[in-house]
């Protein structure tokens, strides 16, 4: 079943790439990755986790995560992401996809600044 899955979610990818070339939302983007995750709020509660995008010093939340991307905990990372353009997302989703490139770095570390979190669910 999986294996279905990682076949359907490449096909996908692909296609998206395909028709993402000529759009200026398309394209890759080098971010850091923090080495945990935090508490936040989207829909409803949940894990995001934290991103430094290029040119940004503070921690973002990213809440719809990364496809392909195999997050551990403990490991900061340096990553590259293929972002697309989603035509039509349903009511709730993110209007971008993100895809894991590749791995440029994984460190095992306690990312610094890690925002504090936990007033959110008081």
């Amino acid at each position: 079943m999986r294996r279905i899955i990682v076949i359907l979610a490449f096909a996908l990818f692909a296609a998206a790439c395909a028709g993402n070339r000529s759009r200026p939302n398309g394209g890759t983007e080098v971010w850091t990755v923090a080495s945990e995750m935090v508490d936040c709020i989207g829909v409803g509660p949940q894990k995001c986790l934290l991103i430094k995008p290029p040119g940004e010093t503070r921690w973002q939340f990213l809440y719809g995560g990364i496809s392909g991307f195999d997050y551990e905990p403990g490991f900061e990372y340096v990553i590259s992401v293929h972002r697309i353009r989603v035509e039509n997302p349903p009511m709730d989703a993110s209007s971008v996809l993100y895809v894991l490139d590749r791995v440029i770095s994984k460190e095992r570390k306690d990312s610094e600044a890690i925002p504090d979190t936990s007033h959110m669910f008081e």
